[in-house]
């Protein structure tokens, strides 16, 4: 077995880390500006990582950490609180709450996005995110690297982050969309249906089988869109 790389698991940790809290940070936010004050009574609404790792110690610390050194991937999962009788009597901000969280992981990805092509413009990162020939060897060229990989990283996270909590399916953030649009009785059984346990378990079941399918072919256009800016 390949030993795993411990210095890009810790920068894929540390982006795990801040990406996931930016993402609960939204939902909690938004769920306090909306008249919800769950999770801004928990310390949810916040960048710092302490009220986020207290409360989902084992999605944000043991199961990335596990994660990586046996199939050198990040995966993990946090959570923002928030009272379900508001979400009952307002359920298109609870629509808005649900997704403040992946929008604020698509805003990741662009700054990601905007950073590296800015990388690349002013000659200090190639295209692949490495330094490019004339700064290798040089004092600058390892700080330019981590950078490069940061910044790939970042990329490639948080998309996946969008992506996957985009999904229609419950307890996905996506599941919420059709609040918008529903009214009267079928969005309350619609409410009650996604919140049963057995419903999350065939989403995350569906989400886990068919997640490549769908994010194949989105990685490969945000690819193609990020190499023709650079």
């Amino acid at each position: 077995m390949q030993q795993p790389d411990i210095a890009t698991g810790v920068v894929w940790y540390v982006v795990f880390v801040y990406s996931t809290v930016c993402h609960e940070a939204a939902h909690a936010w938004t769920s306090y500006k909306l008249g919800d004050r769950t999770a801004y009574d928990g310390g949810q609404v916040s960048l710092d990582p302490t009220p986020h790792i207290r409360r989902e110690p084992i999605g944000m610390v043991a199961v990335p950490i596990i994660n990586y050194l046996l199939n050198g991937s990040m995966l993990g999962w946090a959570h923002a609180p928030y009272d379900p009788e508001w979400a009952r009597r307002y359920p298109v901000r609870a629509a808005w709450m649900a997704m403040a969280g992946p929008l604020a992981n698509l805003l990741l990805f662009l700054l990601a996005s905007i950073l590296m092509i800015v990388g690349v413009k002013t000659g200090v990162l190639t295209p692949l995110g490495l330094p490019p020939s004339h700064l290798v060897g040089s004092a600058t060229s390892s700080a330019w690297d981590a950078c490069g990989e940061v910044l790939s990283v970042a990329w490639s996270l948080n998309l996946t982050l969008f992506v996957l909590n985009m999904l229609p399916l419950p307890p996905l953030d996506g599941s919420n969309i059709p609040l918008f649009f529903l009214n009267g009785r079928a969005r309350d059984s619609y409410q009650e249906m996604i919140k049963q346990p057995a419903m999350a378990m065939i989403g995350i079941l569906v989400a886990f089988r068919g997640f490549q399918y769908v994010a194949a072919p989105v990685y490969a256009q945000c690819a193609v869109w990020l190499f023709r800016w650079m």
